[in-house]
């Protein structure tokens, strides 16, 4: 008998062709010990254009566009403005062909999820080969893995579902983005590109912007004082705060004046916490963006490369815990990462119930060797969190107490360790999460005063702070990624978030590309460490905020449907109806929108002296005829914005910009001032060039 295993890619292939002793290297496969080893490449096929059903014109009586029996093609590659055939493609399809025709069996051994079911069945279609399959899954690459998966392989069949749910998902995202692009397009009359997911997604990255922007902060005022007992000094802040700076003067008045603060209440309790739950993918990406910078479809590609390479496995899941069985060799993982943790181990992340397709993302204990230092910087934070997760509980007394001057209450935090447990692996959890407000803050000590309840201390200190309100942040990469997995829900409790969870946007093995896709189409950009819009993206929120299209909850919906087709608890056929009817409503929706009526803010042009300078998505020019006076938006690195522009024309010379970056490579910080002869140049604190 001839079977034939079909990886996702070559280098996993190489890895189940050694154990299954395929060694002769043919034309995209290997063979011996009767098997055909053979890879996809990635998505081979793919769903087919409108042009191939002969809607290649944009006409509203076309839309929307619902084909009876999608179309499968090989894969197609841009040159110019026409599409064609990747010979690459073509050439491993080929071979494919070859080893399904050649196999009497079939190993279906692609990445272990949706995606990957889904680029097996569109070649087993495409191909219209009929030949009996089975599933290799697995959650690592390591030879005792692999063995174990081949050994214990399922009917293909089995996993009709997830290819179900594939399916529906890849057609649900053809229907809504070409036929709302189309529809928008027309109304609109230009090119726009909008999604399923990546329109909602681009929905909220500018309503925060916007809401940042526009937000009008208001100061308010605090009072905050010292003393001490025990020879601690203790740092209060008043419970309430002031909002008219005349009356916080008399506060702190009367507060210097009674020279005294009595004790409230005393809250004294002791209690555990317990370790962080290990990482899927998406908590991986958010870490490693806040602490590294890395973007999420980095950190994606690095998981996958440091699962290629053994050390971690597979990284596309959705679960932080693993189950009973897996628990089962965390002892002897441990151990050949040097690691003797004090049993019994902490159970905290594991749940059988809570381990879906793939556990969460642990090391292998394999040896690691030949990383890069990116690779071995997740590699680390994966090895840290294993160990973390499974080391015993954190213990603290935390004390809380109320004080009174008489007219204005305040509040102290304290907390003292009492076992550092798990926070002594990374040696950097120990100060509580802030804020940035001081209120909020807890004193680390390292005993805590005896306080009772009616005791007076006197007075070192006292003082009044100025604050201002503040709008919600930018989003970086990582608090999108969090927008995304709870539906752009502002979710703080941990109840609400598993709950929130399963109706996200996207999958975590979809957000990074999805966030990738709106930049490479130039409606977001990376801006230091934030995610923001483009002018272009800010223009097609506009159009679309109050549409369909743009709803996060309802594109989390679909999410949690695809889910129950993959559980086998509901319909691809109903989904694909719903899908089909949210099409037309969209559609109609769109296409009603009338044309723009174009208008640019304009400026009087320094050289000319005419009111024509427009700002535009990367240059501020002049429109009058004759004049040449141009600004490119983007200088050293650093993307001007619209007030930048503004000042440099009106004033000529913009505030301190901070972050450029030199030929050389070294950031600096400067203004930027248009010259006599209406060129920009750097002007540098203390002195000009």
């Amino acid at each position: 008998m001839t079977i034939c295993i079909i990886a996702e890619k070559p280098s996993v292939a190489r890895d189940i062709a050694r154990i299954v002793g395929a060694n002769s290297k043919q034309q995209g496969y290997l063979q011996g010990g009767g098997y055909l080893v053979t890879w996809a490449m990635g998505h081979l096929i793919t769903l087919a254009m409108p042009e191939a059903y002969g809607y290649g014109a944009y006409k509203a009586e076309d839309l929307p566009i619902r084909p009876n029996l999608f179309q499968l093609i090989v894969r197609q590659i841009r040159k110019g403005k026409e599409y064609s055939d990747d010979t690459a493609a073509l050439k491993q399809l080929k071979a494919i062909r070859h080893c399904f025709t050649e196999a009497d069996r079939i190993i279906v051994a692609t990445d272990a999820g949706r995606e990957g079911e889904l680029i097996f069945r569109y070649i087993y279609d495409y191909l219209k080969c009929s030949k009996p399959f089975d599933r290799l899954w697995i959650s690592s690459l390591t030879d005792k893995a692999i063995r174990e998966g081949l050994a214990q392989v399922k009917s293909g069949r089995d996993y009709d579902n997830l290819y179900h749910s594939a399916k529906a998902r890849s057609e649900a995202d053809w229907l809504v983005g070409i036929n709302a692009s189309r529809a928008l397009s027309i109304a609109r009359k230009g090119g726009y590109s909008l999604g399923r997911v990546q329109t909602p997604t681009l929905a909220m990255v500018c309503r925060r912007y916007l809401e940042n922007k526009h937000f009008a902060s208001v100061p308010y005022w605090k009072l905050c004082a010292e003393t001490d007992k025990d020879g601690i000094i203790i740092k209060v802040v008043s419970t309430d705060s002031f909002s008219d700076e005349t009356v916080a003067q008399q506060a702190l008045s009367t507060l210097r004046s009674a020279g005294k603060l009595s004790v409230v209440s005393v809250s004294r309790k002791t209690g555990t916490t317990a370790p962080p739950l290990l990482y899927d993918l998406t908590a991986l990406q958010k870490e490693a963006n806040r602490k590294h910078s890395f973007s999420a479809d980095k950190t994606l590609s690095i998981a996958q490369t440091l699962y290629e390479k053994k050390v971690t496995t597979y990284p596309r899941t959705g679960s932080r815990y693993i189950s009973e069985d897996v628990f089962d060799e965390v002892g002897s993982i441990l151990l050949t990462l040097g690691v003797a943790l004090p049993t019994p181990l902490n159970r905290h992340s594991v749940d059988n119930s809570k381990v879906t397709d793939h556990h969460a993302i642990i090391p292998t204990g394999e040896k690691v060797s030949n990383l890069s230092s990116d690779e071995s910087i997740i590699y680390q934070m994966i090895r840290t969190r294993f160990i973390e997760a499974f080391s015993p509980n954190s213990e603290e007394e935390r004390m809380q107490v109320e004080l009174s001057d008489g007219s204005q209450n305040y509040t102290w935090k304290a907390c003292h360790v009492l076992l550092l447990g798990w926070k002594a692996v990374a040696k950097e959890q120990v100060k509580p999460k802030s804020n940035d407000t001081e209120e909020d803050e807890e004193q680390m000590l390292s005993i805590l005063p005896s306080l009772t309840e009616g005791e007076v201390l006197s007075l070192r200190s006292a003082d009044m702070t100025n604050h201002k309100t503040k709008p919600k942040p930018l989003y970086t990469e990582a608090t999108l990624l969090s927008a995304m997995e709870y539906a752009g829900k502002e979710v703080d409790d941990a109840e609400s978030k598993r709950a929130m969870a399963d109706c996200g946007i996207g999958t975590p093995a979809t957000r990074a590309n999805i966030i990738e896709t709106l930049i490479l189409r130039e409606y977001i950009r990376r801006e230091k460490k934030s995610i923001v819009p483009t002018e272009k993206g800010l223009a097609v929120y506009d159009i679309v905020k109050d549409r369909r299209i743009a709803n996060a909850e309802m594109t989390g919906a679909w999410e949690v449907a695809l889910a129950a087709i993959e559980a086998g608890s509901a319909s691809a056929a109903q989904f694909n109806q719903r899908i089909c009817e949210y099409t037309a409503q969209i559609c109609e929706e769109l296409l009603k929108l009338s044309p723009p009526q174009k208008s640019y803010p304009s400026y009087h042009c320094p050289k000319c002296g005419k009111e024509s300078v427009g700002i535009y998505s990367k240059i501020a020019k002049c429109r009058a005829e004759g004049c040449d006076f141009v600004i490119f938006r983007e200088v050293c690195g650093t993307f001007l914005s619209e007030d930048n522009l503004r000042d440099l024309i009106t004033t000529k010379r913009t505030p301190i910009l901070k972050g450029l970056v030199s030929k050389a490579g070294k950031k600096f910080n400067a203004r930027l001032v248009l010259g006599n002869d209406f060129k920009t140049t750097f002007e540098f604190e203390g002195k000009k060039r």
